[in-house]
């Protein structure tokens, strides 16, 4: 600990106190994730050991959050990560006006490309929110926060809390008590990420799990066995049963929103798990192509903690990016598509 300064404190997680520190001999800025163990007896907390386990067995992605070491201090132990500026939940709170259309394209393009990076690598993530989505000084995302991160395997006999996700961005599976799932449920924490991007509020604020499963019902309907048909294995279903009503249309829900970004919207806000859009298929929606372009990193907001409004960008985007390409010169053509776009 003695080669960092502690520059200020950033926050705090179930399991430790984050720092912003410099490394005294490089000068390089980093946070620092402070791990206290309450006995010596107790070992080290699973979900700290997780993190580190799924940070340290995959390779580098750039929107994946780098873990750079990890050492032992007093009775627990630090965790070193690259210094990141804010988060998304700063940057939908705290923005002074909106996102725009192609501002909220360039940042659901990088969460779905670190999505794409975790599943390939049989990597659940169990925790997708727009607190646990970074956001650097030059507007990178990186995805963060792997406490509650799982490898899952193809099988999907091995058995899982449903306790996990935070109560907003949880799948439906998991309100009903399901203890086996899979990577769907990150799925669908992204269409809720994707929905307050598109909204500048969360899709589904409950405030208990009841209320939780009632806001997701009011808009997706009441779901039935020809819906649904693995509600009916699901622990809790027959624990809770709640009026019929029908589904209300994404497009009152997401007003002002184009038809594509609707259509996506729809593809990871299903019940049934295995119907869910992979973020990989996704990457490859017509959304993503279609005028205004998914903004360049360069162009969105930087964010600040504390609720500061974001500062202007005083750098000029790079010279080989331009907004002003004709739409046919900078998309990828359609039919080059087709023999991987299954999802639509």
């Amino acid at each position: 600990m003695e080669q960092y300064s502690i520059l200020g404190r950033i926050g705090e997680g179930a399991h430790g106190i984050v720092f912003k520190a410099k490394h005294i001999e490089t000068g390089e800025t980093v946070a620092l994730k402070k791990v206290a163990l309450r006995r010596l007896e107790d070992g080290i907390p699973n979900q700290a050991l997780r993190e580190i386990k799924a940070l340290q067995e995959i390779e580098d992605n750039q929107h994946v959050v780098k873990l750079k070491d990890v050492f032992p201090h007093g009775t627990g132990f630090v965790l070193v990560f690259d210094f990141m500026l804010s988060d998304l939940s700063e940057v939908i709170r705290n923005s002074q006006r909106p996102l725009t259309p192609a501002q909220v394209k360039g940042y659901m393009m990088m969460l779905l490309k670190g999505v794409a990076f975790l599943h390939h690598n049989n990597i659940m993530h169990r925790d997708l929110k727009p607190a646990n989505l970074l956001i650097s000084s030059s507007g990178h995302l990186k995805i963060a926060d792997f406490g509650l991160a799982r490898l899952f395997s193809d099988e999907g006999e091995r058995l899982y809390s449903h306790q996990v996700a935070t109560r907003w961005y949880r799948a439906p599976e998991l309100l009903y008590g399901a203890r086996k799932y899979d990577e769907g449920v990150d799925l669908w924490a992204v269409g809720c990420i994707f929905g307050e991007l598109l909204n500048s509020s969360p899709l589904f604020p409950g405030e208990n799990d009841i209320e939780q499963l009632c806001c997701v019902l009011r808009v997706l309907g009441t779901p039935t066995q020809d819906s649904w048909p693995e509600i009916v294995e699901l622990p809790d279903y027959n624990k809770i049963t709640f009026k019929e009503n029908p589904a209300i249309p994404l497009e009152e829900i997401v007003p002002d929103t184009s038809p594509q970004a609707v259509d996506l919207l729809y593809k990871f806000l299903v019940y049934p798990s295995k119907q869910r859009c992979s973020a990989r298929q996704a990457l490859l929606h017509p959304y993503f192509f279609s005028s205004p372009l998914p903004a360049h990193h360069s162009e969105l907001p930087i964010p600040q903690r504390g609720g500061r409004p974001p500062r202007q960008r005083l750098q000029a985007p790079p010279t080989d990016f331009s907004v002003d390409l004709p739409l046919q010169n900078s998309v990828v053509d359609p039919a080059l598509l087709l023999g991987h776009a299954s999802c639509f």
